[in-house]
């Protein structure tokens, strides 16, 4: 299977792109004769492998069953495998299980309209680091409380550590003498931005979410 290095990639449009330009069945429909997945010898088919179009922009987050059907129909080459040793085998064929793929093709995307805030995106965005002491972050903090009229929204919400929420409290940032680390934002509208809120991204993909 070809390899190829992350390029990195500014073009920034969107996630939950439709993939039937690409590959038009669904998981559950029949796949065309000689396209079929291989039976799975150690990786389960609900395997998570995450989709870049032709322009290494993150596009989805897709099954395995239906990457080996890209990857068996000369739709998506292989960027990075999963752990050694895991494959797809049949009795005349044996295909390394893949992590990442690249469409051949590029696929357009429509825009995407602004992304829900939720504790677990807020969480994510951040990498669930506290945004006051840099420590594991379990939960969210409004900067500006909302007792004293601050938003809950994306840009007054950042990911905190339960010790610094409970001393933070009511009061204001420059109140305590604490400084933000980054200041709070609605997530990219990109590719990558989108799909790190939608899953939990497996490390094998960081590479690839920081290029684009």
């Amino acid at each position: 299977m070809p390899y190829r290095q992350p390029v990195p990639s500014g073009a920034g449009t969107v996630v939950t792109p439709d993939l039937r330009a690409v590959d038009p069945l669904p998981d559950d429909h029949p796949p065309a004769p000689g396209t079929e997945p291989p039976p799975t010898a150690s990786v389960p088919t609900g395997t998570r492998v995450l989709l870049l179009n032709a322009s290494f922009e993150p596009l989805a987050v897709v099954t395995s069953k239906r990457a080996i059907r890209l990857l068996l129909s000369g739709k998506a080459e292989c960027l990075q495998e999963a752990l050694e040793g895991t494959a797809f085998r049949s009795e005349n064929l044996s295909l390394p299980a893949p992590s990442v793929l690249r469409l051949s093709r590029y696929v357009r995307v429509p825009y995407r309209r602004a992304v829900p805030m939720t504790r677990a995106g807020v969480l994510r965005r951040d990498g669930r680091r506290c945004a006051y002491c840099a420590r594991r972050a379990d939960t969210i903090d409004h900067v500006v409380p909302r007792s004293r009229g601050g938003a809950h929204s994306w840009e007054n919400c950042v990911a905190a550590c339960r010790a610094c929420n409970s001393r933070k409290a009511d009061r204001l940032v420059e109140e305590l003498g604490w400084t933000l680390a980054t200041v709070p934002g609605p997530p990219s509208r990109s590719g990558a931005g989108v799909l790190v809120l939608a899953v939990e991204p497996l490390p094998a993909w960081e590479p690839w979410l920081a290029a684009a």
